[in-house]
């Protein structure tokens, strides 16, 4: 009698090679309530397996490959295509860019394309490149996803191309959880010599507005009574902030800290540990750095530009990131703000239980076999 087989979904995971950051945090998210599904196999691919295993832990339906080259083209048209045709995969899901060679259903999550949207902050070469792969690699989808309702018309408008789902991001558990404040504080100190701090959590890049973060700090005085911290690895040069740096006195920039390449504990504790997280963005597809801060009960003054002006719970703290003042005001909103209750509005309009329920009822059963 035939039957269905399992179905088998392949997914690359490079990015947990890295640092985390926002692709890192919606893998996980999804994945960790989609392989509680024991009628699909999964199976992840790293070169660091054993850091996959602490994420995605073990059972009978998760399996774990290993890379063998650090070389992201050769990842993509070698690894990745021998894995699926070995384990005779049905779906693979990847973000942004898919391997030339199909040997299988492909899922893409195309997070943003702001770069189309707003060239003024990348490189021409990187606009060109990345409109190439990943409008390519987008119409090379069974199934398209994004993140977001901004970032959906932000695909139709410069692509052309409609997602068929939109697999919206919330923080990870962990930052919801309960956690002594004054013993964080103490831990940070110890850790990193600062106390009494705002955090910008994010990669460096034009768009991400660290300079107008920086001006904010300087102009509003706050270094008098807090650090500034930026954690993130850098992307793309922000020489406007470079300029500004520079130009500050000491009594500012001896207030700055930049931290990069920080681990998901140290980031943790750096979030909680915050008096406030100021997110001032122009631009982006989502922005999951000023909802991991809510769920941790930290104030948080956000941009209210571009995707984030869906973050309604934080709509008296929302700011116009191309003003200084503006900026200054809702960070003293936000500074003197009890914002008790708002995550538990976060946790109520997002959730990753949902987005792994639209993904799942994507997927279409597995051919007969005999």
């Amino acid at each position: 009698m035939s039957q269905y087989k399992q179905l088998s979904i392949f997914i690359d995971c490079h990015v947990f090679d890295g640092t985390f950051q926002g692709t890192t945090t919606y893998l996980k998210g999804i994945y960790t309530e989609m392989v509680k599904n024991k009628g699909i196999n999964f199976y992840f691919a790293a070169l660091d397996i054993i850091h996959l295993e602490k994420i995605f832990g073990t059972a009978p339906n998760i399996n774990y490959l290993q890379y063998k080259n650090h070389n992201k083209f050769y990842r993509l048209l070698f690894d990745i295509p021998a894995m699926i045709k070995q384990h005779k995969i049905d779906y693979a899901h990847f973000q942004y860019v898919v391997p030339p060679i199909k040997h299988c259903k492909y899922i893409v999550t195309l997070h943003d394309v702001i770069f189309m949207e707003h060239p003024e902050f990348v490189p021409a070469g990187y606009r060109i490149k990345n409109n190439i792969l990943f409008k390519w690699s987008a119409k090379k989808a069974d199934i398209l996803l994004t993140i977001s309702e901004y970032s959906k018309a932000q695909i139709k408008k410069h692509f052309g191309l409609v997602a068929d789902a939109i697999t919206i991001n919330t923080a990870e558990d962990i930052f919801f959880e309960p956690y002594d404040k004054p013993a964080v504080q103490k831990q940070v100190a110890a850790r990193f010599d600062f106390s009494n701090y705002l955090i910008f959590v994010s990669r460096w890049e034009p768009r991400k507005n660290h300079h107008g973060l920086l001006k904010a700090f300087a102009q509003g005085e706050f270094y008098k009574n807090y650090h500034l911290v930026f954690v993130g690895d850098d992307a793309i040069k922000n020489a406007e902030y470079e300029a500004l740096y520079a130009s500050l006195p000491p009594q500012v920039t001896q207030k700055v800290v930049c931290l990069r390449k920080v681990g998901f504990a140290d980031l943790l504790l750096l979030v909680r540990g915050a008096s406030l997280s100021v997110y001032p963005s122009f631009a982006e597809g989502f922005g999951i750095s000023p909802l991991e801060a809510v769920a941790a009960g930290i104030p948080v003054a956000c941009s209210g530009a571009t995707a984030m002006a869906d973050f309604t719970f934080l709509s008296n703290t929302l700011f116009d990131p191309h003003s200084t003042n503006d900026m200054i005001a809702k960070i003293n909103i936000a500074l003197t703000t009890d914002n008790s209750g708002v995550a538990g509005a976060l946790k109520q309009k997002y959730s990753w239980a949902n987005a792994a329920g639209v993904l799942q009822s994507l997927l279409k059963p597995s051919v007969q076999k005999n």
